[in-house]
């Protein structure tokens, strides 16, 4: 019996994660959060006055933005169920990469910045670190074909 790719499934779950955060920022992320206003130092009605059409800007680069975390989030799920799973050569090393362009460097921003979501953001990331060591472990480190 071959074990189960639960590498696989965790991968997925990050997959599923990044999906929410992409609706999220789509549909119900405000162009500045509290923390956001906090980190430039002023108020709302300050940035209001200064800048009148910073937030609706803002509202749509957060939609573009949103998209490209949903985008990255099925992406995530669908090498999660095939390419992962079956252990393609080089799927560890692209997993890798998009882990620490994708929710790691956002991660790091967020640790830069102190937002609220820093801690979240940072168990999301290990959460795509303990996927690659499970599809290690389950491997022992060999690429191993398998049927989906």
């Amino acid at each position: 019996m071959t074990p189960r790719p639960y590498s696989s499934r965790v991968l997925a779950l990050c997959g599923l994660i990044l999906v929410g955060m992409g609706l999220y920022f789509v549909l119900m992320r405000p162009a500045l959060l509290p923390e956001d206003v906090h980190y430039i130092g002023t108020d709302m009605a300050k940035i209001r006055a200064s800048v009148p059409g910073l937030l609706d800007w803002l509202e749509k680069v957060f939609w573009v933005m949103g998209g490209y975390i949903l985008t990255v989030g099925i992406l995530t799920l669908y090498v999660a169920l095939t390419s992962f799973r079956s252990r393609t050569k080089g799927v560890s090393g692209t997993v890798t990469l998009a882990g620490l362009a994708s929710i790691g460097w956002m991660a790091a921003v967020n640790f830069i910045i102190d937002s609220d979501y820093k801690w979240l953001l940072l168990a999301f990331t290990v959460l795509w670190a303990v996927a690659l060591a499970l599809f290690w472990l389950e491997g022992g480190g060999e690429r191993r074909i398998r049927d989906v």
